[in-house]
């Protein structure tokens, strides 16, 4: 297996990014409409606040132009809440802190940018990685966790498999069997196994209009995902969908050939398709 950077997904809400404009050199903040190609929405100041962002976004995106720390390039994070409590439901989850907060806000980087010319051309540099260069001030909190993969026994996730890369190579051969739909059906089986997630009923290959073997293969990568996922540990603050402890909504593994995402979908993803049924655990 090919090494790599590990880093810990956080389940905030909203998406902010903040900065410098490339084109006017100016401190900026704005959600993820920085980056439109037509309906740009750069804030610069307070008033631009006020005409681009109405409501709870409004008010966020104003303690953050006045909290966040000012820097050189752009960052993307996700906001957690306002500070004066130890716990916080920005989203999906509920994250307890240690200590109360008493910064005034709580964010989350995760993701830096470049451009050569405008925000709406920016791409990314870096992806939840290096994120130490944040260090917490008076007004705003960073939580950035460390993340590590655990090098204790495996054998309680491989079952009769050596470790991880047995399997690895088992389903590179097993891909040679699969006969592979189109993009447009692809669509569509994706559709199903969140109908299938979202009502927490067992995807099974009688349901699917496709080679059997697809599916077979997709609980085969499935079960590798959910095996790495058994192999990572993080130092961030606990965290919980509803009244059950979990380890994170996920983490992100960098390396040479681009990001992978490792979300537990059956525990996560139900909770986020019915976030209004689940409450707070604290």
């Amino acid at each position: 297996m090919s090494e790599g950077d590990l880093s810990v997904k956080i389940d905030g809400a909203p998406a902010i990014v903040w900065g410098t404009n490339p084109t006017t050199g100016n401190f900026f903040v704005g959600t993820k409409s920085v980056f439109n190609k037509v309906k740009i929405k750069i804030n610069e100041s307070h008033q631009d606040i006020e005409q681009n962002h109405t409501g709870a976004v409004a008010e966020i995106l104003h303690h953050c132009f006045d909290c966040l720390p000012s820097t050189s390039g752009i960052v993307q994070c996700d906001f957690i809440g306002f500070g004066g409590d130890d716990n916080y439901t920005p989203n999906t989850i509920t994250y307890l802190f240690d200590e109360i907060i008493h910064q005034n806000i709580i964010i989350a980087p995760h993701t830096l940018y470049a451009t050569d010319g405008e925000l709406k051309d920016a791409y990314v540099i870096n992806d939840m990685v290096d994120m130490e260069i944040f260090k917490d001030t008076e007004t705003c909190k960073f939580v950035q966790p460390k993340a590590r993969i655990f090098s204790g026994s495996y054998d309680k996730c491989a079952g009769s498999f050596d470790d991880l890369s047995d399997i690895i190579d088992f389903a590179r051969q097993m891909s040679t069997m699969v006969q592979f739909v189109d993009e447009k059906k692809a669509k569509k089986i994706k559709q199903q196994i969140n109908a299938c997630i979202r009502t927490n009923v067992e995807v099974t290959a009688d349901d699917f209009d496709c080679d059997p073997n697809l599916i077979g293969f997709w609980k085969l990568v499935k079960s590798i995902k959910d095996d790495a996922l058994y192999l990572c540990r993080n130092n961030g603050p606990a965290a919980y969908i509803g009244q059950d402890r979990i380890d994170a909504e996920g983490y992100v593994f960098t390396n040479e050939f681009g990001m992978i995402k490792l979300i537990n979908r059956e525990q996560f993803s139900y909770a986020n398709f019915n976030c209004g049924k689940f409450q707070s655990a604290v």
